[in-house]
């Protein structure tokens, strides 16, 4: 879906300037198409995700039909919380987070891995403060019935070359049945972020229940956010 300057205004809560002084100073991902601005919701959602930039609950779509609406906290439970994932380096974590995921049989996890890897090549998916999110340059769409987020506790933190210079001690992995879920459900994850006591209970590596809970509470706030 193409976004323009006024959606996108609406999504991050600031005024149409700071989004051009985004895209001239901050690397904004943004296309001319006939002399205006046109945005990609999916390439802002990676943007905000990487840089820290807050965005408002607008963000979520809210055109998904009721089969394409997710959340959280049910993709986690489908997912799994793993504690303690082995590796010395980005590419020994990356390898024993692609064997620890929930993925069809049929999938070859190979094939992940380097894509995965090729994706860091390009640039780290480390988003700072310790998190990372890996993901391939395409959304990864597979045949599962519901859309699975995998929550991954390093054994201890490892060198991802995020933005901030931190090592990663806390990785995200995202699975969707559409893109459309997807979506959906990168920008909450995007949102939960931002939530300070969720962060110091991803530092603490808090309990499967507790971080549930948490995440709940913030999705819950979500119905009253203008």
């Amino acid at each position: 879906m193409e976004l323009k300057v006024k959606d996108v205004v609406r999504f991050f809560n600031v005024p149409e300037n700071t989004i051009y002084e985004w895209i001239e100073t901050r690397g904004f991902p943004a296309c001319k198409v006939r002399g205006q601005f046109r945005f990609n919701r999916e390439e802002l959602l990676e943007w905000a995700t990487t840089t820290g930039t807050r965005t408002s609950a607008r963000f979520f779509p809210d055109n998904c039909a009721q089969q394409e609406r997710a959340d959280i906290g049910s993709a986690l439970e489908t997912g799994g919380i793993f504690y303690l994932v082995k590796g010395q380096n980005k590419q020994e974590v990356l390898r024993n987070v692609v064997g620890l995921l929930r993925l069809p049989e049929k999938l070859d996890r190979e094939f992940l891995l380097q894509m995965l890897l090729a994706r860091e090549a390009l640039a780290s998916t480390g988003i700072g403060q310790g998190i990372a999110i890996p993901h391939t340059r395409n959304p990864i769409v597979l045949a599962v019935d519901k859309p699975m987020v995998s929550l991954l506790f390093l054994e201890k933190p490892v060198e991802f070359g995020a933005v901030d210079g931190r090592p990663v001690h806390t990785l995200f992995t995202l699975v969707s049945p559409t893109i459309r879920v997807h979506l959906n459900i990168l920008s909450r994850i995007a949102y939960v972020l931002h939530d300070a006591a969720f962060r110091r209970m991803l530092e603490e590596r808090a309990k499967v229940l507790d971080i549930a809970q948490q995440i709940r509470r913030i999705e819950d706030s979500l119905g009253t956010q203008p």
